[in-house]
């Protein structure tokens, strides 16, 4: 491709970040949906019971906002998956003790159960795709972490 006329400030598609990130996230995506198919999860379904079990064994009650601020799922996306897995029993939400506008969010022995392994298939499935890493993994979990924390606002 000739310089002058390209439109792209890389010269190969490998050059973008952007494009690269996309592309992993796409085969990641592709590949732990496949992994969650035996549970009858979508993987937002899976995040939230997974985050929702993590979040409550540090703490009395979990909200809604919480988890949808945990997870960054939009807060509409989190209450209606949340309905969506209240229908399928596999948790509950309930007025909060102190504040009447916020939701708790609780799992069922149901969603206990289904989550639990769950988690162990979806880590079993990320040791796995992550592995070409290597040493480097740790690093890698940096750079997210600062991509995440550095473009908060955006």
């Amino acid at each position: 491709m000739k310089r002058g006329k390209s439109s792209f400030q890389v010269e190969k598609a490998e050059d973008s970040p952007g494009f690269l990130l996309w592309q992993v996230t796409n085969l990641w995506q592709r590949e732990i949906k496949k992994a969650l198919e035996q549970y009858g999860l979508t993987h937002a379904q899976f995040v939230l019971l997974a985050s929702t079990h993590w979040l409550t064994l540090n703490r009395e009650e979990l909200t809604q906002t919480a988890l949808s601020t945990h997870t960054k799922i939009d807060q509409m996306t989190t209450s209606t998956v949340l309905r969506t897995l209240q229908n399928r029993g596999f948790l509950n939400r309930e007025e909060h003790s102190t504040d009447t506008r916020a939701k708790t969010v609780t799992l069922t022995a149901k969603g206990l159960e289904i989550t639990k392994k769950a988690v162990k298939t979806v880590e079993k499935f990320d040791n796995d795709f992550f592995q070409t890493l290597g040493a480097r993994s740790g690093e890698f979990n940096e750079i997210l972490l600062a991509l995440l924390t550095g473009n908060t606002g955006t």
